[in-house]
């Protein structure tokens, strides 16, 4: 069991209201898994197990992308709750991941209640812009803000303090079956995750590239690291040698005619990156 002071319940309850503030008003993206859990291992003094276990959720949540009404789980609380988990339970990475995702679900419900509740606030922000009343404006834009810190505040504080004595003995009590399946859910959500970025982001001019890495790792048992490096260095060729071609005008010095946009100008832009 992993004693935890209420210092650093204090400062999770803190990262877990910055983190809220990011996702729906700042976007720096600190709020991702793979910050908060290395910032909640840091503060909970087990950097190697936050920052594991953050990297697994971000794989969760790499192709959870929002698209208007229809929003995925919340992601900063199941990088809170699943980190959490992990260092005050000594869950495994791939089934505290199992365990955050229902917690992220129920969050994200009640945040959507709590936009719907806003829409009269934000009608009043209109008329005080209509009337230039700008000091009205001003304090009703913290509004949101503001009961955003307060509950994610909240929802990391308390289980950071009190998840000693909750969490530790709730999941000793659960089955073995039952945490298998969570582990097995956890192991699988990863590669939904990625999987659902490959769909957004695959082209078939990338197969080779694909490939390439599919056998670098299974066949050449490389780390992950210098994989994504040599990607790095493909990725750099590809953009300078194109840029070396559009400058040089296609490579026979004329000026190429603007023309109706081609099929890949379009996919530029919808492939949702």
């Amino acid at each position: 069991m992993h004693d935890v002071t209420i210092w650093q319940a204090l400062l999770v309850g803190l990262w877990a209201g910055i983190a809220a503030i990011d996702q729906f008003n700042g976007l720096t993206h600190i709020h991702r898994p793979i910050v908060t859990g290395a910032v909640i291992g840091i503060i909970l003094g087990q950097p190697t197990t936050g920052i594991i276990t953050g990297g697994t959720l971000e794989l969760v949540w790499a192709g959870m992308v929002p698209l208007a009404g229809a929003q995925p789980p919340n992601v900063v609380i199941g990088g809170v709750i699943g980190t959490l988990f992990a260092i005050l339970s000594g869950l495994s990475p791939t089934t505290a991941v199992g365990v955050a995702v229902p917690f992220s679900v129920a969050v994200q419900a009640l945040i959507t209640l709590l936009f719907t509740g806003m829409a009269p606030v934000a009608h009043a922000m209109d008329v005080a812009g209509l009337n230039g009343d700008t000091k009205r404006l001003d304090w009703m834009a913290w509004i949101e803000p503001a009961i955003l810190f307060v509950g994610f505040f909240i929802m990391g504080f308390l289980p950071a303090l009190f998840g000693q004595n909750v969490i530790t003995p709730v999941v000793k009590s659960i089955p073995r079956w039952i945490l298998g399946g969570f582990q097995a859910a956890g192991g699988i959500m990863p590669a939904v995750g990625f999987g659902m970025l490959l769909k957004i982001m695959w082209k078939i001019e990338y197969a080779p590239f694909f490939v390439a890495g599919f056998i670098a790792a299974a066949y050449l048992h490389m780390e992950i690291l210098p994989i994504a490096l040599l990607a790095a260095a493909f990725a750099a060729y590809d953009y300078f040698a194109n840029q070396n071609r559009k400058s040089s005008g296609g490579g026979g010095g004329q000026t190429v005619p603007a023309g109706p946009t081609t099929d890949d100008d379009e996919e530029d832009y919808s492939n949702g990156i």
